[in-house]
């Protein structure tokens, strides 16, 4: 417990009451389940000077839990990072599917892929480096992706996650799952603007604005879970 507890201090995103009963979390039921190779990837990413910005190991274990439970194959992920939650998914899904992963910047996805391809899984990965909003458009140019994918992540630009919900409201199936990362923003969803350190404000703002709107969008069922900085799933109904 000692040991994942040292090494996971600049991973530390949870917003329980305390950071032990996070790491006691981590330590009892995520750590152990956790293959050698997302270790291997967290703790390469915990030394990047944006390590905050890899989706939480919490998150990613539930996320991996969904997959399993809509058996999903076609899948999306919008912002990678150096590519954990890319890699989960890549484990997860069977073997004759392949994820979309949409982003800007390649080079933190360079850290990650000599594990992506040590484990064995690079070639479920179509990696396109560019802005996601046309990439999407261009799937759906094809009526052969109209509701053909079964899950979709998005941890990106926040200015654009209500973009991403209209285009991926086409793209996943009824029945499937979008998951939004950083809905809660460090907790300063439930602060006043005053009481939010200044260089979050925008970020509050924004995340307060896609949150109202999911909540009222009759086309998804929803549940803001509170895992690594807020995670909000969203299951397809219409």
């Amino acid at each position: 417990m000692d040991n994942e507890k040292k090494e996971s201090t600049s991973f530390s995103k949870g917003l329980l009451q305390s950071e032990e009963l996070y790491q006691y979390i981590l330590g009892t039921s995520v750590y152990p389940r956790e293959s050698e190779h997302l270790k291997e990837l967290r703790d390469i990413t915990a030394t990047h000077p944006r390590a905050v910005m890899a989706t939480a190991p919490d998150a990613g274990q539930l996320i991996a839990l969904l997959l399993k439970l809509i058996n999903a194959k076609r899948t999306i992920e919008v912002g990678v990072f150096t590519g954990y939650s890319l890699l989960l998914t890549a484990l997860t899904i069977p073997e004759d599917v392949q994820i979309v992963a949409i982003d800007m910047n390649r080079e933190a996805y360079e850290i990650g892929l000599p594990i992506i391809r040590r484990a064995g899984v690079d070639n479920k990965i179509d990696f396109i480096e560019s802005e996601a909003l046309p990439v999407l458009d261009q799937l759906l140019e094809d009526p052969g992706n109209e509701n053909g994918f079964d899950f979709a992540f998005i941890d990106a630009d926040k200015i654009n996650y209500w973009n991403y919900h209209e285009r991926l409201m086409k793209l996943v199936k009824v029945g499937g799952i979008v998951v939004y990362d950083n809905t809660l923003w460090g907790g300063t969803v439930a602060l006043s603007e005053q009481s939010t350190p200044e260089a979050m404000r925008e970020g509050r703002q924004r995340t307060l604005d896609v949150n109202k709107l999911l909540a009222a969008d009759s086309r998804v069922q929803i549940s803001l879970a509170p895992l690594g900085d807020g995670i909000t799933i969203c299951r397809r109904i219409l």
